[in-house]
């Protein structure tokens, strides 16, 4: 899912017609209705999931539930009118029983009072779920909001360094290259830059890549130097974790020749970096596994190289010092992805849970993948289906242990464009300091001052 980009859509009046025939409702014939929400729909969007969810889930699940009438409720629309239907639905007290929702909604759906911790609505059953021991800690963090369980995460992704392996080559450095440090990255950009690489690090930022700049680059360097964005009920200010990743921007991007700052000014400044990459043009690029199975794909991606997996090299970001990341961590990363939660209004919860923790079991997963090499959220299925892509594999096993989610507050697009214009600051010649200092002041008056934020 994308995310939205109006924070205020929970708010949001619209002319909708609310769908009521999901909240486990009696058919009239004995048996009992649940109905699934999600949005897909078939030969539209996300057309893959709506053909698993009619075809497999509902039949699989009806044949040990011979009492339950299970309905699927379709949208193709854009993320931001199905957030406004699901939200009006919740707060109506309708709407489906089992609803996929982005896991960036689940704080803002919490604190609207629209969902409730899966205990609360699906009874002690949800924590004797085996999927649970199948879930890295970190991966159920998507669907955890004030460490509380409110939804159980599909699949998801993981943010790493790419490096060229022929340009690495070129400045002497090793073909398996694990850095441990900020300056292992920046030594390594300093050597690709003598050996007369045009541009030896990318890492995102400004304002015109987007949220990209965020996830690719500032949120992970923030967990890096050991914060979060959002802990605790508080949001980060202009703390030294801030200060330190606005340092190692200033370090790529301040004049050292480590980094074309142009490149993060331009409207298309993304692209033209994987199509630079593709070329042989940078040497380190910081991205999620998008880009190993979208972008370089050799035969159908964005910016396709023939040669991705003999040249392409894959590496954890590192902490900013060994055990200098959140958790005490040597190494992290971010990740996004969808969840699916339980409408605390259904008039069967139980047999809610029982549906949603069936489209999680490993057979339903397995099912929903339909022999394609992804990411999920279940160990035991990635161990078995990621034998054939080594990188996705090394995601699952190495990366998503370690990794951190945004948090699921409606304020939290504006905060993010705060810290992109942050580091475009930087980009263009501001101090690390005075850059942290503007993001202090604008995000006190987001968040609603000094107060809501911590160090």
């Amino acid at each position: 899912m994308r995310f939205p980009s109006r924070p205020a859509v929970i708010a949001a009046t619209a002319v909708l017609i609310l769908t009521s025939c999901g909240t486990g409702t009696d058919s009239g014939s004995g048996s009992i209705t649940l109905t699934i929400a999600a949005n897909s729909i078939q030969g539209g969007k996300n057309s893959e999931s709506a053909t698993w969810i009619k075809q497999w889930v509902i039949p699989e699940f009806e044949k040990t539930h011979q009492n339950v009438k299970v309905l699927f409720q379709p949208s193709g629309v854009d993320d931001e009118q199905y957030k406004t239907k699901i939200a009006l639905d919740l707060k109506s007290k309708a709407g489906a029983d089992v609803i996929d929702v982005d896991g960036i909604w689940v704080g803002e759906f919490a604190q609207a009072g629209y969902i409730k911790p899966l205990t609360d609505v699906g009874g002690p059953a949800v924590d004797q779920w085996e999927g649970w021991s199948q879930i890295p800690q970190a991966v159920q963090g998507l669907g955890i909001f004030d460490g509380k369980k409110y939804g159980l995460p599909q699949g998801t992704d993981g943010r790493v360094l790419f490096y060229n392996k022929t340009l690495f080559k070129k400045a002497g450095l090793p073909d398996t290259w694990e850095p441990t440090s900020w300056q292992d990255i920046i030594d390594a950009g300093n050597k690709l830059k003598t050996a007369g690489v045009p541009v030896p690090i990318q890492i995102n930022a400004g304002t015109a890549m987007g949220e990209a700049t965020t996830m690719q680059g500032v949120l992970p360097l923030l967990a890096g130097a050991g914060s979060e964005i959002y802990a605790d009920g508080k949001w980060t200010g202009a703390s030294q974790a801030v200060k330190d990743v606005l340092g190692f921007y200033q370090q790529i991007y301040g004049g050292s020749g480590l980094g074309d700052p142009k490149l993060q000014q331009e409207a298309k400044g993304r692209d033209k970096s994987f199509a630079q990459f593709a070329q042989g043009k940078i040497g380190i690029l910081a991205e999620s596994d998008y880009f190993w199975r979208s972008v370089v794909e050799p035969n159908a991606g964005v910016a396709p190289m023939k040669d991705r997996d003999q040249v392409v090299g894959y590496t954890r970001i590192p902490a900013k010092e060994p055990g200098g990341g959140i958790r005490g961590q040597d190494h992290v990363s971010m990740s996004g992805g969808a969840v699916r939660v339980l409408n605390p209004f259904s008039k069967n919860p139980k047999l809610a849970w029982e549906l949603l923790a069936f489209m999680h079991s490993a057979a339903a997963t397995k099912s929903q993948l339909a022999g394609q090499v992804r990411i999920s959220s279940r160990t035991d299925v990635n161990s078995e289906v990621l034998t054939a892509d080594p990188m996705l594999k090394y995601i699952a096993d190495e990366v998503l242990p370690t990794t951190a989610y945004r948090p699921g507050l409606a304020v939290y697009p504006q905060v993010s464009t705060a810290l992109q214009e942050a580091t475009a600051a930087v980009v263009s010649g501001t101090s690390a300091d005075e850059a942290a200092s503007a993001y202090q002041a604008k995000l006190e008056g987001l968040v609603g001052g000094a107060a809501n934020i911590g160090g």
